[in-house]
Parts: structure tokens; C-alpha cells; sequence
């Protein structure tokens, strides 16, 4: 239960400790061993001693809520309505292994629940059990899957996708996609071109693209999204595997350092495990309270 024992750890630093070097010394390895970045958790460590300095804060519950204040300013939610009668194309990103297959399915339930007309779109046509994947999922939730053959080119199965849409009158397509890091430049190239194709067929603003990542990971999870930022852009995180392994650091990084919003947080491994982003829970759930 590493969350738990990070909370605690947490609570424990504010339990009527004097606010001296050592205090906030021991707050930058907490909050480091909460998956927020060294050069980060100095950073606040620092901001938070100024502003009790400044403020003449000596009780804990007012300094918790300075440091609650500072982590709110770093993470934001975004949400993405797809258009009714509209190509609308919602791109999934990420490495491979993050759940990015899965959150393709939970996301097509989401929207399906709310009444969209919502299309699977199996894009990463490198790894074969993502298709088999994508098509398990489809045939559970009643959800088309579009698919090529394995090894397929990816952006033509997007164009496919898209222009059933548009025959349906509108609809969501939701693309999954490779993930392999290990083979950088390729897979670059690759998202680039399915980049092109989904912008020139989804209808004006109804283009977004998430990147999956692993709750889980820490500082990894931010390197990875720096990376697919670089190499199409990215307007939202879908975190996945936020459970009591997750220390839940990563989106405060994700959102400084690189300013991307969190869309969506998944839980658990059923469909209905996805909820919006709340930063206000999430960052109380981050420092106990």
C-alpha cells in the first residue's frame, strides 16, 4: 500500500514538528517519495518556507492547506465533449503497457453510456494482440471496432474509421495506438502521419489527442509524456492504475513541467472504472486530508 504508507509519512512530517531546516528537508524527500521530481519538490519546499516566513504560518493545519494551495496551482482538469453530428476523433497515446488498449474500451463505454455514437479505431497494427484486444473489447461492449491487417498501416485504419463516421452521420472515434519507445524515430514518424490524417478528417475542434500514462510510473510517466508532447502535442492525461500502488505525484509534475491537464483518472480494471479528473480530491487524497 505504498499510497498509504506515503500519506502517512505526510501526516507524520506535520505532527507538531518545528518548522526549521530539517522540517523542510524531510518535506522535499516526502514529497519526492510521492513521485513529484527533486528539482520540483525543492521548488516547493522553498515557496512553502517563504510563505509561512511571510505569513507568520507556524500551525500545521494552515501550513498543509499553503502546501495544498501550491500543488492546486500545478494541476488542472480539461474535459472534451464530442460534437453530436460531427467526426469527432479522440487519439490515445502512450507506452506500451500503460493501459492505453483498455482506457480505449473504458472511455468507448463512458461516452456510449451517455448516449454517443461511439467507434473503436484499432491503430496500433504492430503489437497483433492489441487488435485482438481492441476486438474482444468491441464484441462485450456492443461498440464497433475498426481494424486492418496486422502490420497494417495505422493511419489508413483512422481514415477508415473516420469516414464511417461520417457515413453514420457523426460519431466518436476513439483510436488506440502503438507504443514502442524502444523504436523511437519510427514510431515518431508513424504519429505524425496518423496526426495528419486525423486532423484533416475530424470535423473543425473535434480533434484531441490524450496520453496515457501509468500512475504508477513517477518521473517515468513524465518523461513518456514530454516525448508524445514533442511529437504530435497532447491536450490531455488519462492516468491510469491510480490504486493503492500510486503515490499520485506525476500529474503535479505533468502539469508544471509540461502543462498538460488531466482529463481523466482510472481506478480499477472494470469499464466503469473511469472517472473525470477532480484536482481538489485528488490533491486532499496526495496529502491526507
Amino acid at each position: 500500500m505504498a499510497r498509504l504508507s506515503f500519506v502517512n509519512k505526510i501526516k507524520g512530517l506535520f505532527g507538531g514538528k518545528k518548522l526549521d531546516e530539517e522540517f523542510f528537508d524531510e518535506l522535499i524527500d516526502a514529497l519526492v517519495e510521492g513521485d513529484i521530481g527533486a528539482k520540483m519538490a525543492y521548488e516547493i519546499a522553498g515557496e512553502l518556507e517563504k510563505i509561512c516566513k511571510e505569513k507568520k504560518i507556524h500551525d500545521e493545519t494552515e501550513i498543509r492547506l499553503e502546501l495544498k494551495k501550491l500543488l492546486l496551482g500545478y494541476v488542472k482538469s480539461v474535459q472534451f465533449a464530442p460534437e453530436k453530428g460531427k467526426v469527432n476523433i479522440f487519439m490515445l497515446l502512450g507506452v506500451n503497457g500503460v493501459g492505453k488498449t483498455t482506457s480505449v474500451a473504458k472511455l468507448a463505454n463512458y461516452f456510449k453510456n451517455q448516449g454517443e455514437n461511439v467507434i473503436m479505431a484499432a491503430a496500433d497494427t504492430f503489437r497483433a494482440a492489441a487488435e485482438e484486444q481492441l476486438e474482444m473489447h468491441g464484441e462485450r461492449l456492443g461498440i464497433r471496432v475498426v481494424a486492418h491487417q496486422h502490420g497494417g498501416d495505422p493511419s489508413a485504419v483512422v481514415f477508415d474509421a473516420a469516414d464511417s463516421a461520417r457515413a453514420n452521420g457523426g460519431a466518436l472515434v476513439l483510436a488506440d495506438t502503438a507504443g514502442r519507445l524502444h523504436n523511437k524515430e519510427n514510431l515518431v514518424r508513424e504519429l505524425q502521419k496518423i496526426d495528419r490524417i486525423a486532423g484533416q478528417k475530424a470535423d473543425a475542434g473535434c480533434y484531441r489527442k490524450f496520453i496515457v500514462i501509468d500512475a504508477t510510473t513517477g518521473q517515468n510517466a513524465l518523461r513518456q509524456a514530454e516525448v508524445f508532447k514533442e511529437a504530435v502535442g497532447v491536450d490531455g492525461v488519462i492516468l491510469t492504475k491510480y490504486d493503492s500502488t500510486a503515490r499520485g505525484g506525476v500529474a503535479f509534475s505533468v502539469g508544471k513541467e509540461l502543462g498538460i491537464p488531466v482529463a481523466y483518472v482510472c481506478t480499477g480494471e472494470k469499464y466503469e472504472n473511469i472517472q473525470t479528473f477532480d484536482p481538489e480530491s485528488y490533491t486532499n487524497e496526495f496529502l491526507g486530508l
